[in-house]
């Protein structure tokens, strides 16, 4: 084989794989990711003689209540789930049953087919409910509440438990009182945000749940961060290019007939 036609090959080769390496890398940039919210430190290290800073985003600790059908759930039940979250109370005559609604038609986004008396998906999202008004809002409360509202239990707890924990992580892990546009007071937290929680527990969001647009914008964030890759974790890229071992083998296998076909048609033209 001549030169010409080696060089052939390895140009035919490579033109797939960099147009796949591309393809990837533009994918991982085309969308904007819902950014993190609340941060713990800065931590700052020397690599190569260069200034380099990590932040540490929060994590959101765990919290253990019990939802409407009497069951004791933790938050960290669900990871490797996304968490879209409100507070509610149950005798709330304002805000509350208009969020409990806009909470509900979401949760039909995510069933199968759009239609909620089909199988929801509850790989994708978990919605939680929690009441600010504890003492009132008794598991038998929450179950007559969700009824009426018909709240579909398969991925959606409304959850009450001791007042002093939840009022302790609305404020020191939700931090709702710094992303509220309302004032939220320190003794009864009533406030119209949806809170996005990532697979990692982190606050990614708080968004209006009784204007249409943001929650929807939620919704699509809630996309976003099923997409996201965990940047703890090496590239994927030449695994998936491993993965499709088989059709880089027969690439290489037609490029390489075409060479050969094409250099053995040349070397017969120059010998007549």
């Amino acid at each position: 084989m001549s030169k010409k036609s080696i060089y052939g090959l390895i140009i035919a080769l490579f033109i797939p794989v960099g147009c796949y390496l591309w393809l990837k890398s533009a994918s991982d940039h085309a969308v904007i990711m819902p950014r993190h919210y609340l941060m713990d430190t800065v931590l700052e290290s020397v690599v190569d003689g260069k200034q380099k800073s990590d932040t540490i985003w929060h994590t959101t600790k765990d919290i253990r209540l019990v939802n409407q059908l009497g069951d004791s759930v933790n938050l960290y039940d669900q990871q490797g789930k996304i968490i879209i979250l409100d507070l509610f109370f149950t005798s709330c005559g304002s805000i509350c049953p208009k969020l409990t609604r806009n909470m509900s038609r979401m949760q039909q986004s995510f069933s199968r087919g759009g239609d909620i008396r089909k199988k929801i998906d509850t790989s994708i999202v978990q919605f939680m409910s929690i009441s600010v008004d504890p003492n009132r809002d008794s598991v038998p409360v929450l179950r007559e509440y969700a009824n009426k509202m018909n709240v579909v239990s398969d991925n959606w707890w409304l959850l009450t438990g001791s007042r002093d924990s939840i009022y302790k992580f609305a404020f020191e892990e939700l931090k709702v009182d710094k992303f509220s546009e309302e004032p939220v007071s320190p003794d009864f937290v009533h406030t119209s945000r949806y809170i996005l929680i990532d697979k990692k527990m982190q606050v990614r969001g708080y968004y209006d749940g009784l204007d249409s647009t943001s929650y929807l914008q939620m919704a699509k964030d809630v996309g976003y961060l099923m997409l996201e890759k965990d940047k703890t974790q090496k590239s994927q890229v030449f695994q998936d290019i491993i993965d499709l071992s088989w059709l880089w083998l027969v690439i290489a296998v037609m490029v390489t007939g075409f060479v050969y076909y094409f250099n053995a048609k040349f070397n017969k033209k120059n010998k007549n």
